[in-house]
């Protein structure tokens, strides 16, 4: 595992060195497919049934619908949880107090909805982030939890690491149609301008995936992620809320500021 993930951290750090243009776009193309692909090997095992799941994580899915509490330490997911639910998740002046799925209930017009508060993701609790986030896409919602103090920074933060492992937050699926065939090599079409995506860029892709025949046709400006989503298929699309917690630490001003985010909801 660690071997794949100084893959994963080699290619990322290939990516930042590298300039975005349409000279670049051919060889960032290929490297978000292997990048994709490394990352789905990560997520594999967790997935199986055979115990991917280490203790604490293998959950059980109950109630009409299930909501996904993520954030950084101490920024008040476990006293959001017990508030809401009654639950009792242990709550301490320092970090790392959630080590596991803790979950609780809340019943609203005869719904039941099941709350999990997940520990924090961070890149060196590796196999635990990877069981965390492969629990995570189970969920029909997100509720990332912020503190009003650096909200931006961590909201970016935990975007990019459920992005980064096929979770796609308040977003639709990509809007292209991808048909695999017998013969005939890549043939690409579409009914709008292409600023991201040329049939260069689109083998490239392919071929890194073993495709060498397929009817690609874009109804949209569509980008090297999206035909990689649509590629890989195992994409979740969920809606996401953010939960800005401890605004009475700010003034009104930051607080105006922080209302104009979409999708957003103050916690004090």
């Amino acid at each position: 595992m660690a071997t794949v993930m100084q893959k994963i951290k080699d290619i990322e750090d290939e990516m930042a060195r590298t300039q975005k243009n349409k000279a670049t776009a051919h060889h960032l193309g290929l490297l978000k497919a292997k990048l994709a692909k490394l990352r789905r090997e990560i997520l594999t095992p967790a997935s199986k049934g055979g115990g991917g799941a280490g203790e604490g994580f293998d959950v059980t899915k109950s109630g009409d619908a299930r909501v996904g509490l993520v954030g950084f330490p101490s920024v008040g997911k476990s006293t959001l949880l017990n508030k809401l639910t009654g639950t009792f998740s242990e709550v301490a002046s320092y970090e790392f107090t959630t080590l596991t799925c803790i979950p609780g209930v809340i019943t609203y017009r005869e719904l039941k909805f099941s709350y999990w508060t997940f520990p924090v993701l961070l890149r060196v609790l590796k196999m635990a982030r990877v069981e965390v986030i492969s629990t995570a896409r189970t969920c029909n919602c997100i509720l990332i939890v912020l503190d009003a103090i650096k909200p931006i920074t961590h909201k970016r933060l935990i975007e990019k690491e459920l992005e980064g492992f096929g979770i796609r937050l308040n977003k639709e699926p990509p809007n292209l149609s991808f048909r695999r065939k017998d013969k005939g090599g890549i043939n690409l079409t579409s009914t709008v301008t292409n600023t991201h995506l040329d049939l260069e860029t689109v083998k490239a892709i392919c071929g890194e995936y073993r495709i060498h025949n397929a009817d690609i046709n874009l109804r949209y400006d569509a980008t090297a992620d999206d035909l990689i989503d649509v590629i890989e298929g195992s994409r979740v699309y969920m809606p996401c809320i953010y939960a800005i917690n401890k605004i009475d630490q700010i003034t009104l001003e930051e607080l105006e500021i922080l209302d104009k985010l979409p999708h957003y909801c103050p916690v004090r």
